[in-house]
Parts: structure tokens; sequence; C-alpha cells
């Protein structure tokens, strides 16, 4: 058992005196780090390094630096759509109150002052006015449509009696495109999508106003 442990502990022995001969010649022995020291540097460097590369490269789920309203593109957008909005709510306003309230019945003719606002701030913007108006115009008329008969249309009523409907979406995205030309595409992707008009209801201003005003 005795020379068991001797054999054993011979190679131990022969490197400690490697050692002392090293440190009696005056040669340093490399020092060795622990395994778990070296682990722990190098994890520390990782970190480090990766803490160095997040903060040079920004993640692309961090949160915007500023709010769309800083911008300065963005607010004269904003301004010029609130422009254009003001401009067209008073027809918006009429047209809405002659198609879907009870003031007309179907078939019914519209009033002088009510006409003359369709005529002059729709139907003479409408891409095809003058094929609508034909012959001559005698009147505006509110009807169903002759194909879709849940829906209210206006209708030009001609002076040979024949009577052909118009779109007043038509002749707002003609007069927008008219008036607003830089503007006009994007005002009109955004606010007649799916051939609907997605503005909010105003009351009426006086710019309709005027008009019933002068015709009573």
């Amino acid at each position: 058992m005795a020379a068991h442990l001797l054999r054993k502990g011979i190679p131990l022995l022969r490197l400690r005196l490697q050692r002392n001969n090293l440190l009696a010649a005056g040669i340093p022995s490399s020092p060795r780090r622990p395994w778990c020291a070296a682990a722990e540097s190098t994890g520390l460097e990782e970190e480090v390094s990766s803490a160095e590369k997040s903060s040079a490269v920004p993640s692309v789920r961090d949160p915007k630096k500023y709010h769309m309203l800083d911008d300065p593109d963005y607010r004269k957008w904003k301004d010029k759509e609130e422009e254009i909005l003001r401009d067209i709510q008073p027809i918006i306003s009429l047209a809405r109150e002659i198609l879907h309230s009870n003031r007309y019945k179907d078939g019914e003719r519209l009033t002088v002052a009510d006409e003359e606002a369709v005529v002059e701030m729709l139907l003479r913007y409408h891409p095809h006015s003058e094929d609508k108006i034909g012959c001559g115009l005698d009147s505006i008329m509110v009807d169903r449509h002759p194909q879709f008969r849940w829906t209210r249309c206006l209708f030009v009523v001609r002076t040979d009696g024949g009577w052909i409907d118009f779109s007043y979406h038509k002749c707002l995205r003609a007069y927008i495109r008219d008036k607003y030309p830089s503007l006009a595409e994007r005002f009109i992707g955004e606010h007649f999508r799916h051939r609907r008009l997605h503005v909010k209801s105003w009351p009426q201003d006086a710019k309709v106003a005027k008009y019933r005003k002068e015709n009573k």
C-alpha cells in the first residue's frame, strides 16, 4: 500500500523539484489562472462587447425618438389636409342632407337654392358634366338608383325630359384635383377609400347658407 502511494507521489515531487530549480535559477514560471477565473473574464468581455454593439447599432424595436407632429413635412400636410376639409365641408353636408334625410322624397326635385348650390359646387366639376347635361339642364332630382334600388342618387333632369344620375363623389374628386393638384392624390387616397368618402359630417356653414339666403 505504501509502495503504491509512493509511486503516485513521484510525478508531483518531480514537478515541485523542477519549479524549485527554476526559481533558484531566477527564471519565473508562467502563472496559471484557474479555469473558472478565465471563464468569468471571458464572459465579462463578451458582455462589454455586446453592450458596445448594442449602443452602436440601434435596434429596430426601439421606440421612435420623436412624434410625427414634430416632423415639419407632416405638420405641413396636416395643415393642408385641414384646409381641404374646410373647403369641401359645406357641399358635403348639403349633399348628405339631400340624400340621407327625409327632406326630399324619391323623385322630388330640389328647391331653387339647393339646385343652384349643387350645380355650382358639384355638377360643374364632374368629369363628364357636358354629357350629363346633354341638350340642357331643366332641374336636379333625388331618386333611387335604377340598378341599386337601396341607394339614393342625384339626377340631372334634361330639358327633353330625359334624366341621368351623377356621382357627387366624382365631382368632389375632380374639384380637389383641379384646385389642389399637388395634394389631391394623397388626400383622395386617405379620404375616398373604396369609393366612399371618409370624413365626418359638419354643420353647414356660410358658403351654403349664402345660396339659400339669396334664393329665398
